[in-house]
């Protein structure tokens, strides 16, 4: 698995709404992006709200542009808030900095992509995210 086909990325967004599912959870929007930081696909299911879009994208985008899950970059907020704020300003706003954005790797750690998950509580989403992402035959890497 050198990079993250549609297909792949289509399976991932199944099997994190399965997990989203099974776990009760509010609804879910996943948005996966490429290693080049480019949208390979994303879906919001039906019920959630109309900038999910937008908070998926900024935790996928934020682990991605900064090379660590998004519960890392909540760490770092918490301690170095400037250093965040001005990242955020780097990225034209595509960075949120909480649980749900999910570094995908192969099995050799190199990263080939990222994961946003919103919808439910930070963490909820960032468990549905790993999940989908490992059913998908790739390791998560949350943060």
């Amino acid at each position: 698995m050198a990079h993250i086909t549609l297909s792949d990325a289509r399976d991932i967004i199944s099997q994190t709404l399965v997990e989203g599912r099974k776990l009760g959870l509010n609804p879910l929007a996943v948005c996966v992006l490429d290693a080049g930081g480019h949208l390979k696909a994303f879906e919001r299911e039906d019920g959630a709200s109309n900038l999910r879009f937008q908070i998926a994208f900024g935790k996928a985008n934020g682990a991605l542009g900064l090379g660590v899950g998004s519960r890392a970059l909540m760490n770092r907020a918490e301690q170095q808030a400037y250093f965040v704020i001005a990242a955020s300003m780097a990225f034209d706003g595509g960075l949120v900095p909480v649980p749900g954005g999910i570094l995908v790797k192969n099995a050799e750690g190199a990263i080939l992509g990222a994961v946003g998950v919103t919808g439910d509580t930070s963490d909820n989403d960032e468990a549905a995210g790993v999940a989908g992402i490992e059913a998908a035959g790739y390791k998560a890497d949350p943060g």
